[in-house]
């Protein structure tokens, strides 16, 4: 069984800035990604960054100078159009360097709109075509265990992701195979490029299916840190011989108010001078 210590390989340098502040920040690169390019999927970026926040300065063991460092925990992106997430999250953590944002998306960057594994420094998996990420997590998470490692994997998932049986398929081998390395998190905002992915083909309870499969399963406001914080640290701290998951119920276009009441933000595109409006409603609500 894994075990879970508190020294953590993380960003030493700024570790007395909370959370919130580390949220704040990774949403201000995801909206300055956007700029660049007049569009892109920041609306969940915005809304997951609470999440990425607590993953990579609280929960994750990792050294930004060596990516490939062996004793790492793997962070898997399933959902590959959340590149621009994971890029914030990893230019926060002093992966990328802040500058290189510019580049979002155009030719020989190293954050293309689409995240593919090769190009990108801490990027563990090109998450391409939805439902891959958890069947890949289960290898990798086989691998670790008969290396004895004691690293975590973490696959982060959609709630459309839900809808694919591959899923399944991967929850139950992570069952069957007693993976208490794997730690799966469900972004559940509720939205899909052709509407509500509850109306698209709903998959609630979405924890007592969980249950069901063998897991354990928490359900948290994905936007209130510190519920997120407790859930990872019972995750991690878990002592039952089964892989867990971490259900996080969260606001698309969180942090920019006219954008979080818009009734489509699966893809934003907004006039010029609103990426500017966005960045001045995020300073705004920006944790004193």
């Amino acid at each position: 069984m894994a075990e879970w210590t508190t020294e953590l390989e993380m960003p030493r340098a700024g570790s007395n800035v909370s959370l919130a502040e580390r949220a704040y920040s990774i949403r201000r690169h995801a909206v300055r990604m956007g700029q660049v390019q007049g569009q892109g999927y920041v609306g969940q970026a915005l809304g997951v960054a609470d999440v990425l926040a607590v993953a990579y300065f609280h929960a994750l063991r990792y050294r930004p100078e060596d990516t490939l460092w062996e004793g790492r925990d793997r962070f898997l992106l399933s959902i590959g159009h959340y590149a621009i997430a994971l890029y914030a999250a990893l230019i926060e953590a002093g992966v990328l360097p802040e500058e290189e944002l510019e580049t979002y998306g155009s030719d020989e960057s190293r954050m293309p709109m689409s995240g593919m594994a090769p190009y990108t420094p801490g990027m563990e998996i090109t998450g391409g075509s939805l439902g891959h990420g958890l069947g890949i997590a289960v290898g990798m998470c086989m691998g670790l265990t008969r290396k004895r490692s004691d690293s975590f994997v973490y696959n982060l998932l959609s709630d459309g992701e839900l809808g694919e049986g591959s899923t399944w398929e991967a929850a139950m081998s992570a069952a069957h195979h007693k993976l208490d390395n794997l730690i799966a998190i469900v972004d559940f905002n509720n939205q899909q490029a052709d509407g509500p992915s509850t109306a698209m083909l709903s998959s609630e309870p979405v924890t007592d299916k969980f249950e069901a499969f063998g897991w354990h399963a928490q359900r948290v406001d994905g936007n209130d840190i510190e519920a997120v914080r407790k859930a990872f640290d019972m995750a991690r701290g878990l002592k039952e011989p089964r892989p867990r998951v971490i259900v996080c119920d969260t606001r698309m276009a969180k942090g920019v108010p006219f954008l979080e009441t818009r009734e489509i933000t699966h893809f934003i595109r907004v006039e010029p001078h609103e990426w500017t409006l966005a960045l001045e409603a995020l300073e705004k609500g920006r944790p004193r």
